[in-house]
């Protein structure tokens, strides 16, 4: 006996359950950043010839690390001065390590796999905040864990910035979960375009902070050396200038924009100059800062940055922009321009703030000014260029010349004509003129070769041959259509006839050429007089007349 047995899917958990597991992918995902900054600090740690403290501080030091990465400012206890001095310029390459795990964490959440599709899943908005309340629980964890080690995190900060950070890593996981929606296409072409602008920025900046760092290589070298003696060190001070390396694609494009950056809070760096008396901290990046004076066109060259940005962003707007009125597409522009402000100003504030107390508490761009510059230049430079090229494509394309098609030959009413020989020479040498010779030339009449001239007997027209029957005259109207007769009349009239009737004769052979007078006709004889008629015949007269008498009258 064979049993079928049906296999029912299970149901792992409700609605409930299905945000704890959310939430447990929110703590994971900080967990897996936190261990691998760990990882980090005691490699380095273990290959320092003299390490300073023991295991608790370097986790310490691990812990405040990673909130850094999110944000929070730290506070350095342990200084020469002995007073606590802030810490809160942002390793951006570090802060991209959890940004990255939350977001793949709310992004699984919503599409777990191919494998487990009849699993519960929850609603966006609750992915969102399982994920998020996950990750945030293990951040409250770490930062009181960090207020008993040397860098203890400053609280403002640790309640203002990671909630913020990972609720908008969250919100992007779900979104593209969802497959990227916008309300419409303008919202698209806006988040596309002010995704171009900012790029645009932060390539122009990396690109003049590496041209800087390379102008002035010996010095850069020089600190970079005298940083840390051993292998360790300088390996450390590496990974360092690393985690760093988009800080200084941030200023860049802050000192393209305008208002540049603060190196402390006497001291001010724009492309008109530097202003005041920086306090620079001997760093390999920092080698890189213009030095005092007024700026030179290198300087101000830099300013190419943001106006090639907001060109291209307004390009990018006006592309899409070919079906749009001129206000919807100015309204578009404004908004790129202001979300590409709003991520500029976000990453100016992270990638600067204070390095210590006193004049090093104003170190890197100023955030809202930052933002504030490149909303200007986006949509001074921006709106006009969107405009052109809505301009440009909204324009009514010239029509081609198209050749008017040859009319097809009718076939039925097509007669095929066959071309004489003089007209073939003369289509071919291009003389649309016949010449003298061969303009009155008959097309039927047929060639005679010479030896059929010289078989002619001389014999009129009509005379039978010497033992033969009547010969046919070649040129006979009746025989050749009447083209030639009726064309011409007699077969050889006119000036150029024949005088001696031979009827081989031909007359074009003879023609005077252009340069000789033509042949006056020969006058025809006078045709001679009639000679009286002779008298008939009549009887003979007799001797014997009247007139003659004989012998015997």
């Amino acid at each position: 006996m064979t049993h079928h047995v049906t296999e029912q899917p299970l149901v792992q958990g409700e609605r409930s359950a299905a945000l704890a597991a959310a939430c447990v992918r929110g703590g994971v995902a900080a967990g897996l950043g936190l261990g691998a900054l760990a990882v980090l600090v005691i490699a380095a740690w273990v290959s320092s010839p003299f390490p300073d403290g023991g295991p608790g501080d370097v986790l310490h030091a691990a812990a405040g690390l990673w909130l850094l990465a999110h944000g929070v400012e730290l506070i350095r206890t342990d200084t020469l001065s002995g007073l606590p001095a802030p810490l809160g310029v942002v390793p951006l390459l570090l802060a991209a390590l959890p940004v990255w795990l939350v977001h793949r964490a709310a992004r699984d959440t919503l599409d777990p796999g191919a494998g487990v599709r009849d699993r519960p899943r929850p609603s966006p908005s609750g992915a969102v905040a399982s994920v998020a309340g996950g990750y945030l629980l293990v951040t409250a964890a770490v930062v009181l864990y960090s207020e008993s080690g040397p860098l203890p995190a400053e609280l403002v900060t640790a309640g203002l910035w990671p909630p913020a950070v990972v609720a908008g890593a969250a919100g992007a996981g779900v979104w593209t979960a969802l497959g990227r929606p916008f309300p419409g296409p303008r919202w698209a072409v806006l988040a596309r375009a002010a995704g171009l602008g900012l790029g645009t920025l932060l390539t122009g900046g990396a690109v003049a902070a590496a041209a800087s760092t390379a102008w002035h290589a010996g010095r850069a070298q020089t600190v970079f050396l005298g940083l840390a003696g051993e292998w360790s060190g300088r390996a450390v001070v590496l990974l360092l200038v690393l985690a760093l390396l988009p800080n200084a694609a941030v200023w860049g494009a802050a000192y393209g924009l305008g208002p540049g950056f603060a190196l402390g809070t006497g001291a001010l760096a724009t492309p008109l100059g530097l202003a005041g008396d920086p306090a620079v901290p001997p760093f390999p990046l920092l080698a890189a800062v213009p030095a005092e004076g007024r700026g030179t066109w290198l300087h101000w060259a830099v300013a190419a940055v943001p106006l090639v940005a907001a060109v291209l962003l307004g390009h990018r707007v006006g592309r899409s922009a070919r079906t749009w009125t001129a206000r919807d597409t100015a309204l578009t522009v404004l908004g790129a321009a202001g979300a590409c402000g709003a991520a500029v100003a976000v990453l100016a504030a992270a990638a600067g703030g204070p390095l210590g107390s006193g004049r090093l508490a104003a170190f890197g761009p100023v955030g809202w000014q930052t933002g504030l510059a490149a909303v200007l230049w986006g949509a001074c430079a921006g709106l006009p260029a969107a405009l052109g090229v809505r301009a440009w494509g909204r324009r009514s394309p010239r029509p081609k010349r198209v050749p008017a098609p040859a009319p097809a030959p009718d076939l039925t009413k097509t007669k095929t004509k066959t071309k004489t020989k003089v007209e073939v020479e003369a289509a071919a040498s291009g003389d649309r003129e016949l010449s003298r010779k061969e303009w009155w030339r008959p097309a039927r009449r047929p060639t005679l070769k010479w030896w059929g001239r010289l078989r002619r007997t001389g014999a009129a027209t009509g005379v039978p041959a010497p033992g033969g029957a009547p010969q046919e005259d070649p040129y006979d109207d009746d025989l050749y259509g009447g083209s030639y007769g009726n064309a011409y009349g007699n077969a050889y009239g006119g000036p150029y006839g024949d005088p001696f009737g031979d009827t081989g004769y031909e007359p074009y052979d003879f023609l005077p050429a252009a340069w000789e007078p033509s042949p006056e006709p020969r006058p025809k004889p006078d045709p001679e007089p009639d000679q009286a008629p002779e008298p008939a015949p009549g009887p003979a007269p007799d001797s014997k007349g009247p007139g003659a008498e004989g012998p015997g009258a």
